[in-house]
């Protein structure tokens, strides 16, 4: 034993000129040293920069971790339609983040604010910019209805405050999401020294001209809040070799977005709640357990659980005695979470998520992060070599409905679709526009009549051959219309039609079952669809520390 010993000390110890080295000894000490070469990492005479005390992402404001995994899309307990509408499939799901309640009225206030303020409505360059980001407020009206106290107050009075917001169609709740990754960025940027404390605030009042743009920021930051930057920074100025913070700083958060309608249902399932070892025990017609929709337990025996309509001519229940506490919307989290702590995530409003509609899930082609509705874009590239920042210019858009919203705001950077450089050769993606992959495009065994020549109507042959109106101004700016007056259109599916998911105080208990689906073209509204924001997870699945450390030899 005493020589075997020996050996090992030995094999391990080499000496040379007097100088002993183990070789046994890990490569590395310390975090800050590279194991691929050596060098020193955020050393203060230069060479390689990197965020090595990053832990893992923080929960931005608003929001709840929804840890991912695996679960099945579309079971549904009730189907009378008996539709390819809600055919079960086996998803996962990657861990992402999801607004504990939706967006409120005055979540959404403060964003019109803030447009009101940076972009004046009276000037005529940014007048479509307020004008397009406000709800419309009419969809409470009704023919045979006395609803003028919501249509004038139910935005803005503040007994409405903490109200999910309605009236917004899905394309605003795109663009408020990307307005709140800009102010939330902002705030983390600022807290790390990146920022001047004050920095938002004088862009927001009209101090500094121009405003924070997040993808400006990453791609050519010396142009955010038109190109004042430098009289905004923060501490990290003077006490570090990075100025600007980037990706690889860990600052920056990932984008809000819409939710995907695999995330939103997952998330409304919550079947963490009912798991068991590795299975789940059954499965769950509504986002709490049991098959009913008021409350078995002691306390609040026999009180609904979510608000929706209870029968013809009944939206609360009677004088006294209210069913579920409200006759239109409810007041945010005024039903019990589910067990991800998510609120209303049926009934009170449906939520708009960011898929296009297909009654038809293809799981053939995915079965992880099921989405329908990638739009691959990259940077436009000016004749300098630079990212092109949008100034001054903003592009509008006519909506078929006559509503004209702002493409982009100024400051922020031109993106242009994808090209061949990026699709070539590739065998995961073929090209930018995605909406219609293997339904209905000219790749798709769906496509009945691809051999269609026929002049005049190139959608002859399509599955969804939507119709097609048109609108338009004249130089006057009134509204020119243009209605399809086809005889050959089969269906109201397009590449513009959204899902929204979840029953409303306007519906039946039918549809507050998580895996019910419809949908409406993205550029209407109406009084009982809001919206929730998510926002994706980067680095580990769990936010929990494993019992056992996985990859590690056991001691």
């Amino acid at each position: 034993m005493k020589n075997k010993f020996l050996k090992v000390v030995l094999s391990c110890t080499v000496i040379a000129g007097g100088l002993s080295v183990s070789s046994c000894s890990k490569s590395t000490s310390s975090k800050n040293v590279s194991r691929g070469t050596g060098w020193n990492i955020n050393s203060k005479e230069g060479g390689f920069q990197y965020n090595t005390d990053f832990k893992e992402q923080e929960t931005a404001p608003g929001l709840v971790f929804v840890e991912g995994g695996t679960f099945t899309k579309g079971k549904v307990q009730d189907d009378v339609m008996h539709d390819w509408n809600n055919t079960p499939t086996s998803q996962h799901v990657q861990s992402f983040y999801m607004d504990e309640t939706e967006v409120t009225n005055v979540m959404y206030l403060e964003y019109l604010d803030y447009l009101k303020s940076v972009y004046p409505p009276e000037n005529p360059k940014y007048t479509n910019i307020y004008k397009g980001a406000l709800p419309d407020t009419l969809v409470w009206r009704n023919r045979l209805g006395f609803n003028e106290t919501m249509t004038n107050n139910y935005l803005r009075h503040p007994a409405y405050a903490e109200y999910p917001v309605v009236g917004v169609n899905w394309i605003q709740a795109t663009q408020y999401a990307e307005w709140r990754t800009d102010r939330v960025n902002e705030v983390m940027l600022e807290r790390e020294g990146y920022l001047s404390k004050d920095a938002k605030y004088q862009a927001a009042s009209g101090e500094v001209a121009g405003t924070f743009s997040t993808e400006a920021y990453l791609n050519r930051p010396e142009s955010v809040y038109n190109g004042q930057i430098d009289s905004l920074q923060g501490k990290m100025k003077k006490d570090s070799t990075s100025t600007f913070a980037n990706r690889s700083s860990g600052v920056i958060m990932p984008e809000y977005r819409l939710p995907t309608e695999t995330e939103w249902e997952y998330a409304a399932q919550a079947q963490v709640g009912s798991r068991e070892y590795n299975n789940y025990r059954g499965r769950k017609k509504y986002p709490w357990d049991g098959d009913y929709t008021r409350n078995g337990q002691r306390v609040g025996r026999g009180d609904q659980l979510a608000n929706f309509k209870q029968g013809k001519g009944d939206y609360g229940g009677i004088a006294g005695w209210s069913d579920d506490g409200a006759d239109i919307t409810a007041e945010v989290m005024s039903y019990k979470p589910n067990d991800l702590g998510l609120y209303e995530m049926a009934g009170n409003v449906a939520e708009w998520v960011s898929d296009v509609y297909r009654p038809i899930v293809d799981d053939e082609v995915s079965d992880f992060n099921y989405y329908r509705g990638n739009i691959y874009m990259k940077t436009a590239i000016g004749e300098d070599g630079k990212v092109q920042i949008l100034r001054d210019s903003v592009v509008y858009d006519t909506l078929p409905n006559g509503k004209v919203v702002a493409v982009n705001l100024p400051g922020e950077i031109k993106m242009v679709p994808v090209g061949e450089e990026e699709t070539y050769l590739r065998t995961n993606f073929s090209s930018s526009d995605n909406r219609g992959y293997r339904d209905g495009d000219a790749g798709s065994s769906r496509f009945f009549d691809r051999f269609n020549d026929e002049e005049g109507d190139n959608d002859k042959g399509k599955m969804y051959n939507a119709p097609k109106h048109s609108v338009e101004r004249d130089s006057l700016g009134n509204l020119i219309k243009g209605y399809d007056e086809s005889n050959t259109r089969t269906s109201l599916i397009n590449d513009e039609v959204r899902v929204f998911k979840g029953g409303s105080w306007r519906d039946r208990a039918y549809w507050l079952d998580p895996a019910q689906r419809r949908y409406l073209p993205q550029y209407m509204a109406t009084d009982y669809i809001g919206f929730r924001c998510a926002m994706s997870r980067v680095g580990s699945k769990s936010k929990t520390k494993n019992k056992t450390v996985r990859g590690k030899k056991a001691k």
